[in-house]
């Protein structure tokens, strides 16, 4: 059985590339409401830069026989953390929107909590915490774009699989740990 698709003539594809050249990457064949997606993708940076700062908060104050490997970890997450904020600022721009970095609103913004723990314990649970909020918001999200904006969606599942790793690790962590 032959599958045909209808393809848009090359005429045409190279008229309706000249039109709104202004709008980069986004043409007219994009279906998303940007101005909803821009929200939810600066809702997701701020969400992942709380997670930096709270992670590099860990990271120095975690103490005890334990912390050694785990002060490590809290150190690699907080920069794949921040690799997922960069990633997420980029596509804000090339969607034609600006990344929100302004501390003021950023907890207000973030799906997750900034929640400094006392105890080792209790850091490594409130990352956990932190990672299936994350991971729960990034399913969201791909779910929300479905196949109308492959490109953002490629990245969040990359993104969510890191979550992932990321809350497997911490369980593995926590169930070593007194409590």
């Amino acid at each position: 059985m032959t599958h045909t698709t209808a393809m848009t003539d090359v005429k045409t594809l190279r008229a309706q590339a000249r039109k709104h050249v202004d709008e980069g990457a986004v043409t007219a064949t994009y279906t998303v409401d940007r101005a909803i997606l821009l929200k939810l993708l600066n809702d997701a940076l701020a969400t992942e830069l709380v997670c930096v700062l709270r992670y590099r908060r860990h990271h120095f104050m975690a103490r005890g026989v334990h912390a050694k490997s785990i002060v490590d970890e809290f150190l690699v997450h907080s920069n794949e953390e921040q690799g997922h904020a960069d990633q997420l600022a980029a596509r804000i721009v090339q969607l034609r929107g600006e990344p929100e970095f302004n501390p003021d609103g950023l907890s207000a913004r973030s799906h997750a909590e900034y929640v400094a723990g006392e105890s080792l314990a209790d850091m490594v649970k409130e990352d956990l915490v932190a990672e299936r909020i994350a991971i729960d918001s990034y399913r969201e999200l791909i779910q929300y774009l479905g196949d109308r904006d492959p490109t953002t969606n490629q990245m969040l599942r990359g993104i969510l699989a890191v979550e992932e790793k990321h809350a497997d690790e911490l369980a593995d962590f926590l169930e070593g740990l007194p409590r």
